[in-house]
């Protein structure tokens, strides 16, 4: 399971690392630096994060996979409800109501809070034994 889950992270951690640098060229090109809190994020959670957490399951067993799966869909989903949500509520392209943009936002940074939680939990559950053979 965590072999599966950090293929996915990783593959979407590169995904999300194009789409920042690509936006951080767009950027430096075009003088305008409207999306700069938009890239960041990008990069931060959508590259590194996600990066982080799959090079995390690619050398440590964990105890329960369904804390796995639920971390990994929770990262998943958080990472794009808090980038969209945060180009949403920042530059409203499709001009969304306010409240929608602002639940939005909040509900995509509340699901990556709680990715981050759920791996502070599952930074607990490595299996011990199989982690001190290698």
């Amino acid at each position: 399971m965590e072999q599966k889950w950090s293929i996915r992270l990783i593959r979407l951690a590169a995904i999300f690392a194009l789409f920042g640098t690509y936006l951080g060229s767009h950027m430096s090109g075009s003088g305008s630096y409207e999306y700069r809190p938009i890239h960041a994020h990008i990069l931060l959670v959508g590259w590194l994060s996600m990066f982080a957490w799959g090079i995390f399951y690619r050398s440590f067993k964990v105890k329960s996979q369904k804390l796995v799966t639920a971390h990994g869909w929770t990262a998943i989903l958080g990472v794009f409800g808090l980038t969209l949500g945060m180009w949403f509520y920042n530059l409203n392209p499709f001009s969304f109501s306010r409240t929608f943009t602002t639940v939005f936002f909040i509900i995509g940074g509340t699901t990556l809070l709680i990715s981050f939680a759920l791996f502070i939990a599952v930074t607990f559950m490595v299996n011990q034994k199989e982690e001190m053979k290698n």
